[in-house]
């Protein structure tokens, strides 16, 4: 390594870095599947000499050990998204979700109104001048780590080196330990007939060159099925995972790209397989960039034919959308779904689209509700959807009067819940 490529206060095991953690402290965590495990681990470990130490975090992927029942009186949590590992703990009250969009988070570390004691992070292994990879997980950690009173890192050697605005040099860390960890792998989802319809319809509203936003899960995978024949993609998102190699592959993301200035696949997040991450691996095609990036509305609406493809829980007659609740469980964050609708709207050339199949639980309940329950969440106001999208076809709301987006809503929703939809309708003000 190069002069200077050292940590500041040097090599230490995960036991002795822990060992400095203690009680009420807050510690900040590299989120989702950059959860730095050999660290968690030892701070399990030491809970019984430790009490209310807060951590911030975002949908972890790993084991949520600090999440657990048992752990109530020495861990404090809070999450700015809920995802699968905290959904239990945040609906019991043992965790606390946090409301934002994604592009308010690196604020509330740069501007001190969460202040971080200890930062543990996760990083690649360096390379030969000291610049290790903040990997799979770029999001708000730079502004913890320009921010946190001590910096430990997890260097790993199964962590890929990705490319883009991920460097931290080993001088930017106060202690360093080396442990060898496999990631969270994700397995592809499994797509059923109407997410594949979904993607059909989806995949009309995309012309050849356009730059797309698109989540996770099996409709975000059916609608990256669904764009093999297209040509001159980009992708502009907050997370992607094993699908995008498929679109390399067809031809569809140009593989010349990423080079020359031109970005192919930028991201925040990467969630997948551990195929997926090799793929990612000092992959020039392939561009991790922190969220004041890839959620910044000032960027998004430079992008032309910038269209954002966004899931919901449910949606109301008048557009109104959840995507956080289910009943009155909490299941998602904000997220951000907001940023990249109004990036969309923002952008020549950009569409705002919500896409999920019209039924829930087996056909038994619709999606598509004349109102949403009282308490329910309204992730996104009525005015910035543009087009909804489910397997019976494409409404698009936007410059359509209340009674107008009702009636184009009845028209994708279920068959089976349309006359109900109907004489609701009848009964209301719309």
């Amino acid at each position: 390594m190069g002069l200077g490529s050292k940590p500041r206060k040097g090599k230490v095991s995960a036991d002795d870095a822990i060992a400095m953690i203690h009680s009420g402290q807050r510690l900040a965590l590299s989120p989702v599947c950059a959860e730095p495990q050999s660290l968690v681990r030892s701070l399990i470990n030491a809970k019984n000499r430790l009490n209310d130490v807060l951590i911030y975090t975002m949908l972890p992927m790993g084991e949520c050990a600090y999440a657990r029942p048992e752990m109530e009186r020495h861990f404090k949590i809070k999450t700015f998204s809920v995802g699968p590992g905290l959904m239990e703990a945040v609906n019991n009250g043992r965790a606390e979700y946090v409301p934002c969009h994604l592009s308010q988070i690196p604020g509330f570390f740069s501007s001190g109104l969460f202040e971080v004691d200890v930062a543990l992070v996760q990083l690649s292994s360096p390379d030969r001048h000291g610049y290790c990879s903040l990997g799979v997980s770029v999001s708000y950690i730079r502004a913890v780590l320009e921010n946190a009173k001590i910096v430990i890192a997890q260097i790993n050697e199964q962590m890929p080196r990705t490319l883009g605005d991920s460097l931290v040099h080993l001088s930017q860390v106060d202690y360093v330990v080396e442990s060898s960890d496999p990631l969270p792998a994700i397995p592809r989802p499994k797509i059923g007939d109407a997410e594949r319809k979904i993607g059909a319809f989806t995949s009309e509203l995309i012309p050849d060159g356009s730059v797309i936003q698109v989540g996770l899960g099996n409709m975000a995978a059916a609608i990256l099925e669904q764009l093999k024949n297209k040509r001159n993609l980009s992708i502009h998102t907050g997370t992607f995972s094993d699908g995008v190699m498929d679109l390399v592959e067809s031809g569809a993301i140009d593989a010349a790209k990423g080079r020359g200035g031109i970005e192919g696949m930028v991201a925040t997040e990467l969630i997948g397989s551990a195929e997926f991450y090799e793929f990612c691996h000092e992959n020039h095609l392939v561009s991790l960039r922190p969220i004041t990036h890839t959620h910044n509305i000032k960027v998004l609406g430079k992008i032309d034919n910038f269209i954002s493809v966004t899931a919901a829980i449910e949606i109301d007659l008048t557009g109104q959308i959840n995507a956080e609740m289910r009943g009155e469980t909490l299941m998602n964050g904000l997220g951000g779904q907001l940023d990249f609708l109004r990036g969309a709207a923002a952008s020549s050339g950009g569409k705002a689209v919500v896409a999920f199949p019209s039924t829930a639980k087996r056909g038994t309940i619709s999606r598509i509700v004349s109102k949403l329950n009282r308490g329910t969440s309204v992730t996104v106001g009525r005015a910035d959807v543009d087009y909804v999208i489910t397997e019976y076809g494409v409404a698009k709301l936007c410059g359509k009067s209340l009674r107008e987006r009702a009636k184009a809503l009845i028209g994708v929703a279920h068959p089976d819940f349309r006359e109900d939809l109907k004489n609701n309708l009848k009964k209301s003000n719309i």
